[in-house]
């Protein structure tokens, strides 16, 4: 597995046509536009309040009937409210929390992109062939609880620290990499938006960006450095993530790879057989998990 700044070609070729494929994907100025403000200032993590440098939502607008007319961003937003945010805290789920896990991941195998992530993974001999093994698979990798962090109580997941976010001991901010629970949390102001984080060669994100490093507050803290997609389908995330994380023999791995316009890490780590945290870098930024 190449590590480092060294561009994996296979890998971006694969995750271009996966992007090219992602027909669920939102496009920016037509199913929804950013509203950027102010670069962020600086933050460290822990840290209950810092200089707002926006004073607006980042999302000015997001066509909710597009988003709810796509399976896969349906399902995938009712998982959004099956967590317990406070890591130490036991996950209990219930048996309707399996069936729409199962119901996402139905969702999310029958795209284009899943198709394609699950044909380059049996060839590398690292999935299953059997439709019914391979989402087993997906599920023990994204939902199999596990103890997040000195503790032993099942309280995390791949999924919930990757899409829906963590809090620790109330001062720290875990995970939260998705645009989706970015977009309904700032709707229902849980969430504060503080600003940008610039490229070093860049000195302002463009509006119609779809890879973005942010600032933001949630549950009484803020969060330094963010790193998400904008616009993307759960699938598109779900497949990228995964296969980095299958690919890899490393605790972490930071795979360089060029998507489109852009050049990013992608950070995996593992937590044993299942996903710690994942999440992309642009190049030329800071990055935190």
């Amino acid at each position: 597995m190449a590590n480092g700044k060294a561009f994996s070609h296979e890998l971006s070729k694969l995750f271009s046509e996966m992007w090219n494929r992602d027909v669920n994907r939102l496009v920016p100025g037509k199913d929804y536009s950013l509203d950027l403000q102010g670069k962020a200032g600086t933050a460290q993590q822990g840290d209950s309040a810092v200089q707002d440098n926006a004073a607006r939502h980042l999302f000015h607008n997001v066509n909710e009937e597009r988003l709810k007319s796509i399976k896969t961003f349906a399902t995938f937003i009712s998982l959004l409210d099956n967590y317990e945010t406070s890591t130490g805290i036991a996950e209990v789920v219930t048996p309707e929390e399996i069936v729409e896990n199962n119901c996402f991941l139905d969702a999310i195998l029958a795209t284009e992109v899943m198709k394609l992530a699950h044909e380059y993974l049996l060839k590398k001999k690292l999935a299953k062939p059997n439709l019914a093994d391979f989402k087993g698979q997906l599920y023990d990798i994204w939902f199999q609880l596990y103890a997040r962090k000195g503790g032993d109580r099942p309280d995390s997941c791949g999924f919930e620290h990757v899409f829906v976010g963590e809090t620790r001991r109330g001062k720290q901010i875990l995970g939260l990499h998705n645009w989706v629970q970015f977009y309904l949390q700032e709707k229902r102001n849980q969430i504060d938006y503080k600003g940008y984080i610039a490229q070093k060669k860049k000195t302002k994100p463009h509006k119609d960006d779809q890879v973005l490093s942010i600032q933001f507050s949630w549950k009484g803290s803020v969060k330094p450095i963010g790193s998400t997609f904008i616009g993307v389908s759960p699938e598109f995330e779900f497949a990228l993530y995964t296969i980095i994380f299958l690919l890899s023999e490393e605790k972490v791995t930071r795979q360089t790879v060029k998507i489109e316009k852009y050049e990013l890490q992608i950070v995996v780590y593992c937590h044993g057989h299942h996903i710690g945290t994942a999440y992309p870098v642009l190049l030329g930024t800071n990055s935190e998990d």
